[in-house]
C-alpha cells in the first residue's frame, strides 16, 4: 500500500482501497476485499456399482463414506483505476475433480481464476470492453446467480459438463435500462482460448472458444429470459468426417420476486462428427445430440433466515443414441471428458436454507444423481444404479455479499 504523509492520509487511502461503498460509487483509487467459502459434511449413503458420472462431485467415493470438506474459497481483490477503468483478481481453491486442487503433499492449494482489466463504456455508453481472465457467458453472470443455491449446493447443468465458468480472451459487455427503469436488456460476447487458467498447448491445433449471450428483464425485472449460445471446433482436417465442432444453444427463464425464485434452463449441444460407434464390423464417426433440462425453485419459510430449494434434473448425453444396431458409443475429443454417451442422469437436490446472518447459511439437504444405461440388453446395476449423499452444507461471505453476486446483471438479489 503506498502511505501517504499527511495528518490523516494513510488511513483515508486505506479506507478507499478497503470501502465496497467507495468501490461501488465509482471512486478513483478505490477497492474492496472480498472472499467466500463454501463445504460440507457429507455422508454417502449408496454408490453406483458401475461408478458412472464423470466429473460429478461423488463419483469414486464408496458407499458409507463420510467427510468434512471444503468445496471452494475464494480470495478476491475489485479495484477501481478511475472512472473509465477497473480490475478485479481473484484466487481460488476448489476441489473441482476428486483430487482437487491439490500440491505434492495432498493439502489444497490456490491458483489465479481471474484476472481482468475492464473498460467502462467502451465506444459508446453502457458497452464495457473486458480483456484477461474473466467469467464466461455461459451462467456466472445469469442462472449461477439467479439460481441463487446453484453452485454452494450444485453446479448449474451446463457446468456439470464443464462448459467453462472462466476463460482468458476478450469480450464485449452490455447492460440497459428502459426509460422507465422497468425493463434491463444487455448482452454478452467473449473469444477466448477455451482452457480456462491452463495456457493453450501451443504445439498442437488450438482453437478458439465463442461464447455470446442475450437477455431481457421484463416486468419491473422479475422476469427474465437469457438465451446462450457457443461454439468451439474439435479437430479441423480435409477429408471424410475431417470436420468435428461442439455447439451449444441454452435458454432460460426465471421469475424472481421477494419470497421466491423459480426458473428453467434447459440446453441443446450439437456435437459433430463428435461420436465413435461401434459395431459388429467396426466403428462409424457420428454426429451426437446432448440435451439437458433443469427445473428450480426456492421459497422462504421465514423470512430470508429460513427457506427451502429444490431442483430437478434431466440429463441426455445423445438422443441420437442408436442401440439396435450400434453396441456401444465413446465421446471424441474434448467432448470425452464430459459428455459420456452411454449413459442418462436424472439428478436431484433439496434442503433446507438456515442463515442466522446474511453472510452466514447453514444447509442440511440430499444430492441424489440416477444413471440409466442406454446399450442394449443391460440388466441390474448396469441398466439402473445411483448416487445417494446426505449433507449439511456451510456457506459464508465477507466483503461482497451473497445476495449481491459480483457478475449478475441482475439489479439485485433477496
Amino acid at each position: 500500500m503506498v502511505v501517504l504523509f499527511w495528518p490523516g492520509g494513510a488511513l483515508e487511502a486505506q479506507y478507499l482501497w478497503l470501502s465496497d461503498s467507495a468501490f461501488r460509487a465509482g471512486a478513483p483509487n478505490s477497492g474492496r476485499l472480498w472472499g467466500y467459502a463454501f463445504g460440507d459434511y457429507f455422508h454417502k449413503s449408496h454408490s453406483d456399482s458401475m461408478n458412472r458420472g464423470g466429473n460429478n462431485q461423488y463419483t469414486n467415493v464408496k458407499q458409507g463414506q463420510d467427510e468434512f470438506q471444503f468445496r471452494r474459497i475464494y480470495l478476491g481483490y475489485d479495484y477501481n483505476i478511475n472512472k473509465q477503468f477497473s480490475t478485479e483478481f481473484l484466487f481460488a481453491a476448489e476441489d473441482d475433480l476428486p483430487g482437487g486442487d491439490v500440491l505434492a503433499n495432498n493439502k489444497l492449494t490456490a491458483y489465479i481464476k481471474l484476472a481482468d482489466v475492464r473498460w467502462h463504456d467502451f465506444l459508446f455508453r453502457g458497452n464495457d470492453l473486458v480483456v484477461g481472465l474473466q467469467p464466461t457467458p455461459a451462467y456466472p453472470y445469469m442462472t449461477e446467480s439467479l439460481f441463487t443455491y446453484s453452485r454452494p449446493v450444485e453446479r448449474t447443468i451446463t457446468d456439470v459438463r464443464r462448459t467453462p465458468s472462466y476463460d482468458l480472451g476478450a469480450g464485449l459487455q452490455g447492460r440497459f435500462n428502459s426509460q422507465d427503469k422497468s425493463m434491463i436488456y444487455g448482452y454478452n460476447f467473449l473469444v477466448a482460448n477455451g482452457t480456462g487458467a491452463r495456457p493453450q498447448v501451443l504445439n498442437v491445433d488450438v482453437y478458439k472458444w465463442f461464447y455470446g449471450d442475450v437477455f431481457v428483464g421484463l416486468l419491473d425485472h422479475r422476469l427474465i429470459v437469457d438465451i446462450y449460445a457457443d461454439y468451439q471446433r474439435q479437430h479441423w482436417m480435409p477429408g471424410a468426417h475431417g470436420h468435428a465442432y461442439r455447439q451449444m444453444s441454452k435458454l432460460s427463464l426465471i421469475w424472481v420476486d421477494q419470497r421466491f425464485t423459480v426458473g428453467a434452463e434447459g440446453f441443446f449441444n450439437r456435437l459433430k462428427q463428435c461420436e465413435a460407434a461401434s459395431y459388429s464390423r467396426g466403428t462409424d464417426t457420428l454426429d451426437g445430440s446432448a440435451t439437458g433440462l433443469s427445473l428450480y425453485a426456492h421459497a422462504n419459510i421465514n423470512g430470508a433466515k429460513l427457506r427451502a430449494f429444490a431442483r430437478y434434473d434431466l440429463y441426455d448425453p445423445n438422443s441420437k443414441y442408436d442401440n439396435s444396431y450400434y453396441i456401444k458409443y465413446a465421446a471424441l475429443y474434448g467432448v470425452s471428458t464430459s459428455y459420456e454417451p452411454n449413459n442418462k442422469e436424472t439428478f436431484l437436490s433439496a434442503g433446507l436454507d438456515y442463515s442466522p446472518v446474511p453472510q452466514v447459511h447453514f444447509m442440511p439437504n440430499i444430492w441424489y444423481n440416477r444413471y440409466e444405461g442406454k446399450q442394449a440388453g443391460l440388466s441390474g446395476a448396469a441398466a439402473h444404479d445411483h448416487d445417494l449423499v446426505y449433507r449439511l452444507t456451510f456457506f459464508f461471505t465477507f466483503g461482497k455479499m451473497y445476495q449481491n453476486p459480483a457478475y449478475s446483471y441482475y439489479p439485485y438479489m433477496h
